[in-house]
């Protein structure tokens, strides 16, 4: 892997930062953050000068509440960016591969009957982001079949860690903790609702999936990327108040609340296991930890 050199769209956001930091022995280059993937002249021009045979796609508008608020521009960076990124490589003469990262959400409402979700399973798509990354995939995959390099695409579950924005729910929880423990903020927790499920990853683990499916996928096909563990987010949080040793009212939001929410989440990972060898390794209390100790580090 130490020969292969990776162009990372994206690099700057959560799981980017992750990947850059922690796989050691392999070449990144960031696509610069000045380059707009509706940009098509100066992605070309990036892309042209990084000369990678690895190329790990990851920049997106990834906000589903935003995607909703201006469809347009999640469908311009989210499906219109990808697609300029693959005339880009194909411009420059690329033949190695691509990862492209999809996301868990395409598969929309799955009855609780029917879980684990599986790669088998149809994409339902329920919001503006879903759609966005199902017409992208779909993109890849007619490319995988018909450009002269490869593309695996990958659906990632929930995955959280230490650095995840506070618009998403168990990085907010980690936040709301320690504020309390430090007494800038009364002992209220702002919730929604506690009770719903999701299959959480520790975006560590994630990347390390990455890196295999990049080298090892199948090219055309898709990969969940999830634990295979169903947790409550009531779960977690009660994981962090322990850790934490903070006590505090629950006050359940009705802004934070979705209508018709998907109530479980639960998926399969059986396809990269078998095609990798990939297992999530990293225990759920020590990512909770390192979220926390996050926090304690950023608010004074």
């Amino acid at each position: 892997m130490s020969t292969q050199s990776f162009l990372v769209t994206g690099a700057s956001g959560f799981v980017g930062q992750t990947l850059t930091r922690e796989v050691p022995g392999a070449h990144f280059a960031e696509l610069p953050a000045s380059v707009d993937l509706r940009d098509k002249q100066a992605l070309r021009r990036a892309v042209q000068a990084s000369s990678p045979n690895r190329v790990i796609h990851l920049a997106a508008q990834t906000f589903v509440p935003r995607s909703f608020a201006d469809p347009t521009e999640t469908f311009s960076i989210n499906f219109q960016g990808t697609w300029n990124l693959l005339e880009a490589l194909d411009a420059a003469k690329f033949t190695g591969r691509l990862l492209f990262v999809s996301s868990g959400d395409v598969y929309g409402i799955t009855p609780e009957n029917e879980l684990p979700i599986t790669e088998l399973r149809p994409v339902r798509p329920r919001n503006p982001y879903a759609v966005s990354k199902v017409a992208a995939e779909a993109l890849c995959y007619q490319w995988s079949q018909t450009s002269s390099f490869e593309i695996v695409s990958v659906r990632p579950f929930n995955h959280i860690g230490a650095g995840q924005n506070e618009r998403f729910v168990v990085s907010s929880l980690a936040k709301q903790i320690v504020e309390i423990r430090k007494g800038v903020r009364p002992p209220i927790l702002r919730v929604g609702d506690l009770s719903v499920t999701r299959d959480f990853t520790d975006v560590r683990d994630v990347v390390s999936a990455y890196m295999l499916l990049v080298e090892d996928g199948v090219n055309g096909e898709t990969y969940n990327v999830c634990s295979g563990v169903e947790r409550s987010i009531e779960a977690l949080l009660n994981c962090m108040l322990n850790i934490s040793g903070v006590s505090a009212e629950v006050y359940p939001d009705p802004e934070l609340f979705r209508s018709a929410e998907q109530r479980r989440v639960c998926g399969s990972l059986n396809k990269i296991n078998g095609q990798t060898g990939w297992l999530p390794k990293i225990p759920l209390e020590r990512t909770l930890q390192d979220i926390l100790s996050f926090w304690e580090s950023v608010i004074q």
